[in-house]
């Protein structure tokens, strides 16, 4: 595996490979087997893999959640490379944004509600940031996971609405055994936290339950949530083009964790019920 830090360097490693059809993993780092679930994907049909690991200031409202956030880079090396990983561009931030740099994407539609509601700007970060390391890249293929349903939705919009010559390609959350779903924010649980949100996946199988039923899945999940003592932001239906999708947003102790089951398709939330 290659590690590359600069676009220059990153251009000159990927132009001969181009016709191999590269598909391409954007990560922020602290990877965990939901990001290697990507690779692995992007492994079976991409002739080249490419991973970034880039923490993008751009879609932190909150200071303090940015230098909170975990950063590990010599472990998450090891793990792209056992995974597959061909490429793995970890630039610096002044190389994605350098001195001067002054353009935007501001995105409407989907990234109004929920996520964007109670993170202003991050879904402008989030699409600045992935148009430019699109811009990058330029693979074939980019992929996401379910468990962030709405970035996943947000990144649709931005590709379909500018034209990107790329297709968007979404694994299945991944779940630890107990059935939380696996992020990079979860090592910062305690004991008791994490106890308390495994309510998170009860909720949203009730949630999935009272669907089936023909009854309020938002309604069921805010019961069991609230039963567990837990502080939630959002717990509701959403509509991500047509597809209606429980999510919830809950805190537990100071860590904020997020979740979703698509309703027709529980199956890419990685729920047994």
């Amino acid at each position: 595996m290659k590690w590359i830090r600069t676009v220059r360097a990153l251009r000159a490693a990927l132009d001969p490979l181009r016709s191999r059809g590269i598909g391409f993993v954007p990560t922020m780092g602290a990877l965990h087997r939901g990001h290697t679930a990507l690779f692995d994907l992007a492994r079976r049909e991409c002739g080249v893999v490419v991973a970034s690991i880039f923490v993008n200031p751009k879609q932190f409202n909150d200071p303090s959640d940015l230098a909170a956030y975990p950063r590990t880079e010599a472990e998450d090396g090891e793990l792209a490379a056992a995974h597959g990983v061909d490429v793995l561009f970890v630039p610096p931030p002044d190389e994605v944004y350098p001195s001067g740099f002054a353009t935007q994407v501001t995105v409407g539609g989907v990234a109004l509600g929920y996520e964007g509601a109670f993170r202003p700007g991050h879904f402008d970060g989030v699409a600045t940031v992935c148009v430019k390391l699109f811009g990058m890249v330029q693979p074939a293929r980019a992929y996401f996971g379910q468990k962030d349903a709405q970035q996943v939705a947000v990144i649709r919009q931005v590709v379909r609405d500018l034209n990107l010559p790329l297709d968007i390609r979404v694994g299945p959350t991944v779940r630890d055994d107990d059935g939380l779903a696996l992020s990079s924010r979860n090592v910062r649980l305690s004991a008791d936290e994490r106890r308390r949100a495994l309510a998170i996946p009860r909720a949203l199988a009730a949630g999935l339950r009272a669907f089936r039923e023909g009854r309020d899945p938002a309604a069921a999940a805010r019961e069991v949530l609230a039963a567990a003592g837990l502080e939630f932001e959002y717990a509701d239906v959403a509509d991500f083009a047509g597809e209606p999708t429980l999510v919830v947003a809950v805190r537990a102790g100071a860590t904020r964790l997020i979740d979703n089951v698509p309703l027709r398709d529980p199956q890419a939330a990685g729920l047994q019920v």
